[in-house]
């Protein structure tokens, strides 16, 4: 690998070598006992300021102590906050368990003292954009592989990549995936065990600083003094933190029959080779089983589904009138029974009341609602005294931070609804009883939905039976071989689910209506989004536009990250920057298809039968 990239880069084989050697040091851990007792130590103190408690599930911290003892174990939890990083290493620690090494951001690296200090409880460093470089790519992968194949301790990564910011899942990132799982590729290890975590929040730290990362604020730059600045934090109350350590996965047992494991014994095991289309799509499987693992493992909170109602109001309504607290609370108590018939894991006190459950609630999250004289009110930002009126566009802007807060709480919910949702849209849209016509456009919305909501590559039949049971066990629809029909009561629940997914129906139509302007024939990402959230601002304020959510930036990129996979959107051949070319005509047909205009159509397919 030396000689090959030595000879593409003009350099000497020392030369790389010793570029490698520098990467490495870079990027490595160096785990150290002292340094896990000085973290365990603070975590502690910490944790014991932010949270009235973290919640553990012995039964699957028990299961992962025997799974260490056997095969090497990939811890994967969700990323939902900056709190997420050590949680894991101080509960194994706690529990005299080996600690991972943890794969980390390189900005953390960059903090001096506090990078250190990470490194030496485990964490090892990646930059985030290495794009094509061979060598980073040969070092990180060899770094990785090594461990798992020594067993040395857990590995433990994000697969989501990033940390989200609309604290739904994201897309699997399949980089650091492919890593941990060649070593049983190429028969280096008898198996893996992938064990998922899923990590849930009564209050989220970085509440108000995500809903403005989605509105185009810059994120600020990670630095041991605004670490220190952020200490302000320590005064807030956030509830609980609740971990679950889900059932140790066996990649040997799931990849069974998917994976031909030979072709691996034709090239000698230290030569680095291109994953081959079978084992990205066994590696992409696995990813989205574990992410779905993770969504059904969390809990979810009274909030979470308070907000789900709370953002169905107009926002007029939040803002001036303010949403009556006895409607909110006996819709709550209806919505509860609701999630509990989808199968959710539910964080609701038994021995409390439930008035009294909700309230306390409420009174939690005072930095996004306010209740008063038996109402509730949105909270948005106070205007800076003594400055001039703000414009119609400030206080869109102030109200939207709000509605995004809100909105990040109940999408922790979303994927238990998130496949009903599209049942009722689609019959809403395709206006039939009849099953052969309902599934096209179920199929369509998760096809078209899939960067948005993670769906396990070829379950969609799965899915739609899935969601027709539920919608049938709490009475919402019968289900007959040709036919589904709704129910009287079942208007209220597909009434409800509908309107969980319109706005992202609403900020898809949007951007698609920006796409189709005569002035955008080419356009970059970066100039794109402001240009969308203007367009939105505009329809806002118009009347014409209801969703303050078409204003967040993660959406409006999933609707372009949508069309770029369904290549109607394509990379621009002319031009040397990273621009792209939309085919309006098919961004117009997708447009029609959503609102119900024309029937669905495959939206995949041989070349010249795609949109």
């Amino acid at each position: 690998m030396a000689k090959e990239i030595a000879t593409e880069m003009g350099s000497s084989v020392e030369e790389v070598r010793e570029e490698a050697t520098g990467i490495l040091e870079e990027m490595s851990q160096n785990l150290q006992l002292g340094f896990i007792r000085l973290m365990g130590y603070t975590v502690s103190k910490m944790s014991k300021r932010l949270f009235s408690s973290i919640n553990v599930n012995m039964e699957g911290l028990n299961r992962l102590q025997q799974a260490i003892q056997e095969h090497p174990v990939i811890l994967m939890p969700n990323h939902r906050s900056y709190a997420d990083f050590l949680v894991i290493s101080y509960i194994l620690f706690t529990y005299d368990i080996p600690v991972p090494v943890i794969a980390a951001g390189s900005p953390l690296a960059g903090m001096k003292m506090v990078g250190e200090i990470l490194r030496r409880s485990g964490a090892f460093f990646i930059r985030r954009a290495i794009g094509s470089d061979k060598l980073y790519w040969a070092v990180l992968s060899e770094y990785v592989k090594t461990i798992v194949r020594t067993g040395f301790a857990p590995v433990e990564f994000y697969v989501e990549g990033l940390r989200s910011r609309t604290l739904k899942s994201l897309t699997p990132k399949l980089g650091m995936m492919h890593m941990v799982l060649e070593p049983y590729f190429k028969g280096e290890v008898f198996d893996v065990t992938l064990v998922p975590i899923s990590i849930s929040y009564d209050r989220v730290l970085e509440e108000s600083l995500l809903a403005h990362e989605l509105l185009g604020v810059p994120k600020p730059k990670e630095s041991t003094t605004g670490l220190l600045k952020a200490t302000k934090v320590l005064q807030e109350d956030y509830g609980s933190m609740h971990v679950n350590f889900g059932r140790p996965l066996s990649v040997r047992h799931l990849c069974q029959g998917k994976i031909n494991r030979c072709q691996y014994n034709l090239i000698p095991r230290d030569l680095p080779q291109k994953p081959t289309a079978e084992a990205q799509a066994c590696v992409s499987w696995l990813a989205h089983l574990v992410v779905r693992i993770q969504e059904e493992g969390s809990l979810i909170s009274p909030w979470s589904l308070m907000a789900c109602l709370f953002l169905q109001a107009p926002t007029t309504v939040l803002t001036e009138e303010g949403l009556l607290w006895q409607q909110l609370t006996e819709k709550t108590l209806w919505l509860r029974k609701l999630a509990l018939d989808f199968g959710a894991r539910l964080n609701w006190p038994e021995k409390i009341p439930d008035l009294d459950v909700m309230a306390s609630s409420v009174a939690l999250h005072r930095s996004i609602v306010q209740r008063k004289a038996g109402r509730v009110y949105l909270v948005r930002e106070e205007e800076p005294a003594g400055k001039r009126p703000i414009s119609a566009e400030e206080g869109a802007f102030r109200t939207a931070a709000a509605v995004l807060m809100m909105a990040s709480y109940r999408n922790q919910c979303l994927h238990l609804f998130v496949r009903p949702a599209m049942v009722a849209t689609a019959i809403h849209i395709a206006k039939t009883t009849q099953r052969d016509k309902i599934f096209p456009f179920f199929f369509f919305l998760q096809d078209l939905f899939a960067n948005e909501f993670i769906f396990i590559p070829g379950k969609s039949s799965q899915d739609f039976e899935e969601a027709c049971f539920f919608l049938k066990k709490c009475a919402a629809i019968d289900v007959s071989q040709q036919e589904v029909t709704v129910s009287d009561a079942g208007q209220e629940v597909l009434s409800f689910l509908r309107a969980l997914l319109k706005p992202f129906i609403d900020t898809y139509q949007v951007v698609f209506r920006y796409l189709c302007e005569d002035g955008v024939h080419s356009f970059s990402e970066k100039q794109s989004l402001p240009a969308v959230r203007n367009l939105a601002t505009k329809l806002i304020l118009s009347g014409e536009l209801y969703t303050y959510e078409a204003l967040s930036s993660d959406t409006q990129k999933n609707v372009l990250s949508a069309l770029r996979r369904l290549e109607i959107v394509t990379k621009s051949r002319v031009s040397e920057q990273n621009e792209f070319r939309v085919n309006k005509d098919a961004v117009r047909r997708i447009g029609d298809m959503l609102s119900g205009k024309i029937p669905p159509q495959p939206l995949h397919g041989p070349p010249g039968t795609r949109l």
